[in-house]
C-alpha cells in the first residue's frame, strides 16, 4: 500500500488570503484618504503618488532582477503598498527627485537588504521617510496650506503640531471638527482622519488586521496626553482638548492604523502587540511635547519595530495545556 503521509515544514492550515490579497485591502482601505488629499491640496497629490508608487516598483524590480535574481515580487502589490503609504508621509509640492530618493531608500535600504517582503525588521515606507527628513529638513517640514475653509490662515506654513509646538497658537485655536475633516496642513495622508477611520473599519472588516494595535497606540497617547494636561494646570477644556488635538494632528492615526499593523514588522500574538502598541504612544508623545520634532509617530515605530524580536521571544501566549 502506498504511502499517503507526507512530511512538510508549516504552515499546514490554508486560507483563501493571500499577499496579493492583504496588499490590494490595504490599498483600498487607503483610497478615501487619497481622495480627501485630492481635494484639499489638488490634483498634484496623484502625481506625487504616482511617482512614490512607481519608483518603488521600479526599484524592487531592479534589484530583484539584477542583484538578487531571484523570482520577481512585484506582483503581490507590497511595493506598491510601501510607495503609497510613502507618498502619505511626504509634504505636497516635494521635488520628484526627493521622492524617488525616497524610495529608493525604503526599497534598497528598508526591505531588499535584508531579503524582501517578511525579512525586513523595519518599516520601508518610514525608513524612507525619516531619511528624507534627516537629509532634506526644509523640503520635509515645508507644507502649504489646503484650499479649504477652516484652516488658520496666519500659521499656513506649520502644522497644527509645529504651530502648538512653537507657541505660535494654543491647542483650542484649532477647529477640531475641522481637522477631523481633513481642514489642516501636513503630510499628504496624514490629514484626512476621517477617511483613515473608514480605512480601518474596512481592514477590520475584511479581518486583515486586529483592533490591538491602532487601539493601543491612540489610546496610549490619549491617556498620557490626558495626565500631561492635569499637570499643565489648564482650565477642563484642556483636558479633552489636549488629548483630541493630539489625536487628530500628525500622524497619529495614519501610522497607528496602517504602519505599526505591518505584519512584518509588529508582534505575533495580542499581548505583545499591545504592549507594543502601548510603546509606540508613548514615545510619540514623548518626542512630540519634549523632543527636537513636533512629530514623533515615524521614530516611534521604528524603535518599537526593533523590540519587536524580544517581545516575540519573551511574551508568548501559554501553550495548548499548561495551567
Amino acid at each position: 500500500m502506498a504511502n499517503r503521509f507526507f512530511v512538510s515544514p508549516s504552515p499546514h492550515i490554508h486560507t483563501e488570503q493571500t499577499t496579493q490579497k492583504i496588499m490590494a485591502d490595504v490599498i483600498i482601505a487607503l483610497l478615501p484618504a487619497l481622495c480627501v488629499s485630492i481635494a484639499v491640496y489638488g490634483w498634484g497629490v496623484l502625481v506625487l503618488t504616482a511617482v512614490s508608487i512607481a519608483s518603488c516598483v521600479l526599484f524592487e524590480f531592479l534589484i530583484q532582477k539584477y542583484l538578487l535574481r531571484g523570482e520577481c515580487t512585484i506582483g503581490n502589490l507590497s511595493a506598491v503598498v510601501t510607495g503609497l503609504l510613502l507618498a502619505f508621509n511626504l509634504p505636497y509640492g516635494l521635488p520628484w527627485w526627493i521622492v524617488v530618493i525616497g524610495a529608493f531608500v525604503a526599497i534598497a535600504v528598508g526591505k531588499m537588504t535584508f531579503g524582501g517582503l517578511g525579512k525586513n525588521p523595519f518599516n520601508p515606507a518610514l525608513v524612507g521617510r525619516v531619511f528624507l527628513l534627516i537629509a532634506y529638513p526644509a523640503q520635509m517640514t515645508t507644507f502649504p496650506a489646503p484650499r479649504i475653509e477652516g484652516f488658520v490662515d496666519a500659521y499656513s506654513g506649520a502644522t497644527p503640531l509645529a504651530a502648538a509646538k512653537a507657541g505660535l497658537v494654543d491647542y483650542g485655536s484649532y477647529d477640531m471638527l475641522g481637522m477631523f475633516n481633513g481642514a489642516m496642513a501636513g503630510s499628504v495622508g496624514e490629514i484626512a482622519t476621517l477617511a483613515l477611520l473608514l480605512g480601518f473599519v474596512y481592514l477590520l472588516w475584511n479581518k486583515v488586521i486586529t483592533w490591538h494595535i491602532p487601539v493601543a497606540v491612540l489610546g496610549s497617547m490619549a491617556v498620557f496626553a490626558f495626565v500631561v494636561a492635569l499637570f499643565m494646570g489648564g482650565d477642563a477644556s484642556l483636558l479633552y482638548e489636549f488629548p483630541l488635538f493630539h489625536l487628530l494632528a500628525g500622524g497619529a492615526v495614519l501610522g497607528a492604523v496602517y504602519m505599526a499593523t505591518d505584519y512584518s514588522t509588529s508582534p505575533m500574538n495580542h499581548r505583545a502587540m499591545l504592549i507594543y502598541g502601548v510603546g509606540i504612544g508613548v514615545l510619540t508623545m514623548c518626542i512630540r511635547l519634549w523632543g527636537a520634532y513636533p512629530e514623533g509617530m515615524s521614530f516611534a515605530i521604528l524603535i518599537m519595530n526593533s523590540v519587536v524580536p524580544l517581545l516575540n521571544k519573551y511574551v508568548k501566549p501559554k501553550r495548548f495545556g499548561l495551567k
